[in-house]
């Protein structure tokens, strides 16, 4: 065994124990297929509101400019697939990867560790954590990584597990055995094209962000267009429905990550409770949660609007 591919074997093995549910890794460098894709989406300003998504252009597309020196991107998938989901069927619905503590915090924390152990166990490494909060493209380098392909409503699908899960990185200056992508298994299905309440997904492998329900309820920060009264199929805070209709999600297994699980409350909660909401229920029941990004206002107007 190289020692390439020593360190390989130990950083895959310490991110299963750490809780990930696989781990790929690519060769750091230039995204020349994602560059006239990520310009072509920007131009057409399907990116609405959200304009942190014109900055650092140019290190999205190559993480050498985000960690100087680096080689490697490691790739990793963490599962947040609930055991159980809101019980009332009439309640305003919260986006599965809310249920519980903010993702960035929990998978932060296992990046640190996984960066901490390949210092202790391969050298001095220099490298960076990424969780969706820097201009990182995770599903580009999670495909490249062969973690799975990019499916017709732009997440990362996989056959075994579907798309519900976290993807983060860990970008170092350490040469690895470097990962290959799979092949697409969307085939002929159309179904989160046909399911999208807003018609997001403008042509396959296409998603308008500025259309997307999980903008209006999480990004936009002004009142809500009345042209998608009634369309928002009761979503408050994100929105599954491109994912629950997804074949591929027939194969997703509960996460068995604690601090993903929700307050019991924020399950049993009627759709009366939530039109009732105070400010002093939202602070208890989404302390540490990723739903206080659109704060106690913003949760308000969604779920009047949804009336």
């Amino acid at each position: 065994m190289t020692l390439k591919e020593k360190h390989t074997a130990l950083i895959k093995s310490q991110a299963l124990k750490l809780g990930f549910i696989s781990c790929g890794i690519s060769k750091a460098g230039f995204l020349e297929e994602e560059a006239p894709r990520l310009e072509h989406w920007l131009n057409k300003n399907m990116h609405g509101e959200m304009k942190y998504m014109e900055n650092h252009f140019d290190k999205r597309l190559d993480p050498t400019k985000l960690v100087e020196g680096s080689k490697s991107v490691v790739s990793l998938l963490l599962n947040y697939f609930p055991s159980d989901t809101q019980k009332d069927p009439e309640a305003p619905k919260i986006s599965k990867y809310a249920y519980g503590t903010d993702y960035h915090f929990v998978i932060k924390d296992k990046l640190k560790s996984l960066l901490n152990y390949i210092n202790e166990e391969i050298g001095d490494i220099n490298g960076r954590a990424f969780v969706d909060s820097a201009p990182v493209l995770d599903k580009a380098w999670a495909a490249k990584s062969g973690l799975g392909w990019i499916g017709k409503n732009s997440n990362l699908l996989t056959k075994k597990v579907g798309s519900f899960y976290f993807i983060a990185e860990l970008i170092i200056d350490l040469e690895l055995e470097y990962d290959t992508p799979v092949t697409d298994h969307c085939g002929a299905c159309t179904a989160c094209i046909d399911a999208c309440p807003t018609n997001a997904i403008v042509e396959p492998y296409k998603v308008d962000g500025s259309k997307c329900i999980s903008y209006f309820t999480i990004e936009l920060k002004e009142e809500l267009p009345n042209d998608y009264k009634g369309q928002f199929d009761n979503w408050m805070f994100g929105c599954d429905v491109c994912q629950d209709v997804c074949p591929w999600n027939r194969f997703s297994k509960p996460h068995n990550e604690p601090l993903f699980n929700p307050k019991p409350e924020l399950l049993e909660m009627n759709k009366r409770e939530w039109k009732e909401l105070t400010q002093e229920v939202f602070s208890d029941l989404f302390k540490k949660s990723a739903v206080k990004r659109t704060k106690y206002s913003g949760l308000i107007r969604n779920i009047k609007f949804l009336e």
